[in-house]
């Protein structure tokens, strides 16, 4: 039933924990990490009024009203990356459901590989199984291409220069970057997973704030 539900809004369930009890977390026995349902999730989002009226962030105000529809539906709590301060720690709950650090610090998941993304995190009060979780996609990479992908060295196993990141996109040179992070799509993984370029260009053009 959930998964059905969340389908309908072209997402899905990306990984999930059962949580301590803890401040995010009392009263509830399931998370489940929610992220775009690719390939179809573009077309679906582009028709929504949140893309259509093109005011700012409106993928967050998308996920926003789609989700806590859902929770309610549910009988849940939503939590967005947006949220805060204090921020829900996303990458810590990432880490304990269904991805990994890749060798240059971005998450891994098995299916999405570099392109790991989440819309919100769902809290159920009810108990529900889930999944055993996937090996390391990194561990049976050979070559690791992300560790040399970056044109200009911003992304590598030894940090991210964001501040350079930034400027080379946002220079001449350096815009076939709008069309995707090389370094994400470097990944064998995330080559397959079926990511719509243009949801790329959306997500970097909102990154150098364009």
């Amino acid at each position: 039933m959930i998964e059905s539900t969340l389908q309908k809004h072209a997402l899905t369930i990306v990984g999930g924990f059962h949580p301590p009890d803890d401040e995010w977390f009392t009263g509830y026995q399931t998370a489940l990490m929610i992220g775009p349902d690719e390939p179809e999730f573009w077309s679906h989002f582009t028709q929504q009024p949140e893309y259509l009226d093109g005011l700012p962030d409106g993928m967050d105000r998308f996920s926003k009203r789609v989700l806590q529809q859902v929770a309610e539906k549910l009988g849940g709590k939503v939590y967005f990356p947006s949220d805060g301060p204090p921020y829900p720690p996303f990458i810590q709950w990432a880490l304990k459901s269904s991805c990994y650090q890749s060798p240059v610090g971005l998450l891994v998941h098995h299916k999405a590989g570099l392109f790991t993304s989440f819309r919100g995190v769902l809290a159920l009060s009810e108990f529900h199984d889930l999944p055993l979780p996937h090996d390391n996609p990194c561990d049976s990479c050979v070559n690791q291409p992300c560790k040399t992908a970056c044109p200009i060295e911003a992304l590598t196993p030894s940090g991210y220069d964001v501040a350079a990141c930034k400027t080379y996109i946002g220079s001449k040179v350096g815009s076939a970057c709008l069309s995707g992070c090389k370094v994400r799509l470097s990944c064998p993984v995330s080559q397959n997973f079926g990511r719509v370029k243009a949801q790329s260009e959306f997500h970097m053009k909102a990154f150098v704030g364009e």
